[in-house]
């Protein structure tokens, strides 16, 4: 299968479905991962403007994906509404371009404005191509619809705190769901749900076979 899997900013992606896609990534599936800011702006005082995006390079690395099945725009954090047309017609031109069988992007109940840009658009571009389905940040939430489960092993979630660990800016920030407690807790809470050792759950927006 063909996968794409978006991420508002560095770090989004692998905190919200990190799992998923080491598991995704030991099939015969192909990934292509795309980041819509490198958050610069939010960096603790004294890092390189870079960072973020340099740690994101270091994670794709180590999960052996190709550099040209990893995109990374540089839209101006918490401004992507301000660039909501440009994000539509490069999500619309990667459609063309990839035609994935699955998206997996944010949630449309994600509170963080540049979340809900990023979740919007990707309906409106993949709705009547694609299945969506939308991982759990549940520190961005107030609601989130637990519909499909993604079961997970121990190794699995030990590999998705691993590729955490590359974002030392944001250990440095005291990140809690950073915590390798918080990311093997909400597994095992998920797990439980779906008779699983660990899992992550998503909301589905769109399931097509």
């Amino acid at each position: 299968m063909k996968i794409l899997v978006l991420s508002p900013h560095t770090d989004d992606a692998e905190l919200g479905c990190g799992g998923t896609i080491v598991k995704l990534l030991n099939g015969e599936n192909e990934i292509y991962w795309v980041v819509f800011s490198t958050a610069e702006d939010s960096l603790p005082d004294g890092l390189p403007k870079d960072t973020l995006k340099r740690e994101y390079r270091t994670v794709t690395r180590d999960l052996a994906l190709r550099e040209e099945n990893c995109k990374v725009f540089d839209f101006k954090v918490r401004n992507l509404h301000q660039y909501r047309q440009e994000i539509l017609d490069d999500l619309v031109r990667i459609r063309n371009q990839f035609n994935p069988d699955i998206v997996i992007g944010p949630s449309l109940n994600d509170l963080h404005q540049d979340h809900q840009v990023v979740a919007h658009e990707m309906v409106r571009a993949f709705k009547t191509t694609s299945s969506i389905i939308c991982y759990e940040l549940p520190w961005n939430h107030v609601t989130f619809n637990t519909q499909f489960f993604c079961r997970l092993s121990t190794d699995q979630i030990e590999r998705k705190c691993e590729i955490l660990r590359n974002y030392q800016s944001q250990l440095l920030k005291g990140r809690q769901y950073f915590s390798k407690e918080f990311i093997f807790g909400l597994a095992k809470t998920r797990g439980i749900q779906c008779n699983a050792e660990y899992a992550e759950a998503f909301e589905v927006v769109r399931w097509m076979l």
